[in-house]
């Protein structure tokens, strides 16, 4: 539940994204791809340290109370919260550029669908990771260590993606 969930919200986030992305299209296609790969590698340089550069983003958890009323309907609305990323912390910047880039592409809506899906999945496999370790507090050791080289990766992927796929 919690997992669909993650899905559900990711996707609604991406489609509202697509949806207002329509407004952009009269902007010239290479002045949206332009500033798609402009803030792809903003956010990589941020993500790398180099540059200081607060995110906006809603800075506060979603509250416990919403697992204590009923568990699996609980479950599915803290997922759908988590998914849609704006209810939630997000430190790493690679999730703002790919919300610029579906914003900006004013393409088919099957791009921002894997957007969303792909963030929703995202969101949904830290925790499955953790629970198939079997060992949660050491897994946690090992995303602590490896959580910056993790970001910064997301971060230049994204970045190469913005630069290689056309708006």
């Amino acid at each position: 539940m919690f997992s669909g969930g993650l899905l559900a919200g990711g996707t609604l986030t991406a489609g509202v994204l697509w949806l207002l992305s329509g407004l952009f299209t009269p902007a010239p296609a290479a002045g949206r791809q332009a500033l798609i790969v402009v803030v792809a590698l903003v956010a990589a340089l941020r993500d790398a340290g180099r540059l200081p550069l607060r995110l906006p983003q809603n800075a506060r958890q979603i509250p416990q109370d919403v697992l204590r009323r009923h568990l699996v309907r609980g479950a599915a609305q803290f997922g759908f919260e988590l998914g849609t990323g704006v209810r939630t912390y997000l430190s790493a910047s690679a999730p703002y550029a790919l919300a610029v880039a579906v914003l900006l592409s004013g393409g088919s809506y099957v791009p921002a669908l894997a957007a969303g899906l792909g963030f929703g999945a995202g969101r949904a496999l830290t925790p499955a990771l953790r629970r198939l370790s079997g060992n949660g507090e050491h897994w946690d050791d090992l995303l602590a260590r490896r959580l910056n080289g993790v970001t910064l990766l997301c971060s230049a992927l994204t970045a190469t993606a913005a630069c290689a796929v056309p708006a």
